[in-house]
This record gives C-alpha cells, structure tokens and sequence, in this order.
C-alpha cells in the first residue's frame, strides 16, 4: 500500500484535497466561457465521466461575467484560471466561482494582490498556485541551476507573498512539459511545504503519447506518495483526461472507481477478433461504476485460467466464446452475441458482486 505523503486539506467546493482525502481528477473545459450553454454542456460531459474539479478560461470581463450563470447550473466545483488581470479573480470571486488559479506574484502591485487575497479570504476561496517551466520569471530563468530547482523557488515566493497576507488555503502544482523535469520539481517542494500538490504534466501531446508521458510523471510521483489531484493534459476531448486520470489512479489502487479492464496482448493461437473485441467490451462498460475487473482473453485453453482474478470475462474461440466468472466457464456464445450475453450476466449478476 502507497503511504501518502501528509499534507493540509483544502476544499473546493465539496470536494476537499489533501490530507486524507481520496486524490481527486480534475480537468478543463475548452469552450469559450463567454458562451454558458457550451460550456455547461461539457462540464455536464466531464462530471458523467467522473470529473470532481473542472477549470475554465477566464480571458476577459465577459468571460468573467458569465461565471456567475455557469456555476449556479455546474454539478461540480469550478476553478478560473486568470492571468496578470486581478480585476477578473475579484469578479469571478463575486460571481460565486470555487478557486482560482493565479500567481499572486504576476498580478501587478502589492496593492491588488492583497485585495484579490482578501477576497479569497473573505469568501473561503483557496487559490492555486501554478509554475509552468515555459513561462517563469526572468530572474529564475537567468539562474545557474536545474530547471526544476528554478520552478521550486518561483513556487515558493509566490507562497511567501500569500504567506505574509495570512492566507494558506494554496495548493501548489509544478508542470514541465518534460516528464523527468516535472517529477523532480514535485518531489522537491514536497520536501519544502506541506500544502496540497495538484500534478500533471503540461503540453504531454496527443492520446497516445500524452498518455505515455502522463502515466510515468504521474505515476513516478503517486506510487511515492505525492500528489493530491490531478490534471492529465491531453490535446483531445477533455473527457479522455478524466477516463485516464482515474485509470492512473486504479493502476496504483489509489482510487477503485469504475471498471478494471484486463485483455491478453493476442498470440497464435488466437481465433477471434481479439483487438476489434476488447476495445469493443471496454467501450461498452467504460462508464460502468462497478468496482469489478472484467477480462478479454484470446483463448479458452489458457484464458480463464490466466484471468482467474477477473470477476467476469470472454475467451475467444473460433467464431464463438466462452463467457466466465472467477475462472469458470458459464457460457459458450456466438461471436455476435458475446458483448450482450456479457452484460446480462454482470448485471444479473449485480446485487452478488456489489
């Protein structure tokens, strides 16, 4: 079992980070905020697939000026990222949103920074604190040491100025777009402050290998206890960052929501349209919110033995299958038949296994 590293909590919202809290999946919208139909349609879209944080672009006063719509309709707590403009946190403050995400130290004078803390204060608003290797301040980038090391001490001034305002509802997150950079920042500040660390790789890319870059940043950092939410930062529909985020988090069993999928990497002896059908059996049940494993093997000779662990699976046979539960064969179904027999059972099946 993971021994997490100990952290203060935090709640956005409902949604409490850090401490012993569950590690939360987070993601952003890509719409235009300005337009609340949009955008509430794809917090919709996120929340059904599990999202508990959904961030959105705060760019103008008309951006900001629709929060208030936006979060009165929302089914989850909302963060506005703003930039340099401390007019827009204060709005989006008095409008109802749940935290920002804004660097104190890159918001102008002292004077408006006290004021947007104040009224994080005065409204139980935590704010994040988000270092991005591409974008530091000058005097950290001239330094002569790691490129991590300059994200940890941006970090911690942009905690100093909260600090002498007596404010210290912050969470943290250091983002690289390279994964070795990123995983040696967190482990850094972790050892620094004990506020709670929200991670994610930045720029990872496409599926594919977005995927590839957030699983070994992500992962390195969660199986050593670090981490308190996550972002997976996909170039892709933002709903694939919350199926992966919480994959991440069953691979490390920090988090057993939804359905564990298992499927053999196909061999010779294969007669069935193995690939075509597991991603076919993990479509099907990816919104499933059962805590069972559900397997896909190739075969009937080594499969039901080989996914014994799974509480329901299909091996293949030659235009046919076998449908099983804990290793034993149940079934012997037509090819075309094999996903709906399967989701029969599991749910015949359902009040036993739940």
């Amino acid at each position: 079992m993971i021994k997490r590293r100990l952290s203060r909590q935090i709640s956005i919202g409902n949604v409490k980070i850090g401490g012993d809290a569950p590690i939360s999946v987070q993601s952003m919208c890509n719409t235009d905020t300005r337009d609340v139909n949009k955008t509430l349609d794809q917090i919709n879209e996120l929340a059904s697939a599990g999202c508990e944080i959904a961030r959105l672009a705060v760019l103008n006063k008309d951006a900001a000026s629709a929060i208030k719509e936006i979060v009165q309709k929302s089914q989850i707590p909302l963060v506005a990222d703003i930039h340099f403009d401390y007019r827009l946190a204060l709005a989006c403050i008095e409008n109802g949103i749940h935290a920002l995400r804004i660097n104190p130290g890159n918001i102008g004078k002292a004077e408006h920074t006290k004021k947007v803390v104040e009224a994080a204060k005065a409204h139980n608003i935590p704010i994040r604190i988000g270092i991005n290797a591409g974008s530091l301040e000058k005097e950290f980038q001239e330094k002569d040491i790691p490129l991590y090391e300059k994200m940890v001490l941006s970090a911690l001034r942009h905690v100093e100025i909260l600090e002498d305002l007596n404010f210290y509802d912050t969470k943290i997150s250091l983002k690289s777009s390279d994964v070795l950079t990123t995983i040696e920042a967190y482990k850094l500040i972790a050892d620094k402050v004990d506020y709670p660390l929200h991670l994610g790789v930045t720029e990872a890319g496409t599926l594919k290998n977005g995927l590839i870059k957030s699983s070994v940043g992500l992962g390195t950092l969660l199986s050593q206890g670090i981490g308190d939410t996550i972002r997976v930062s996909l170039t892709e529909n933002p709903v694939e960052e919350v199926h992966a985020g919480f994959g991440i988090l069953k691979a490390l069993n920090l988090r057993q929501k939804g359905v564990n999928f298992v499927s053999c990497p196909t061999c010779g002896r294969t007669q069935i349209d193995l690939i075509g059908l597991a991603k076919q059996v993990e479509e099907k049940f990816k919104n499933l919110d059962l805590p069972i494993t559900i397997a896909v093997m190739g075969c009937p000779v080594n499969g039901p033995g080989e996914a014994r662990h799974a509480d329901f699976g299909i091996a293949g046979a030659i235009n046919e299958g076998y449908i099983f539960k804990k290793g034993e064969i149940i079934a012997r179904v037509p090819e075309s038949d094999l996903i709906n027999s399967l989701e029969n059972i599991i749910m015949e099946s359902y009040s036993s296994v739940k």
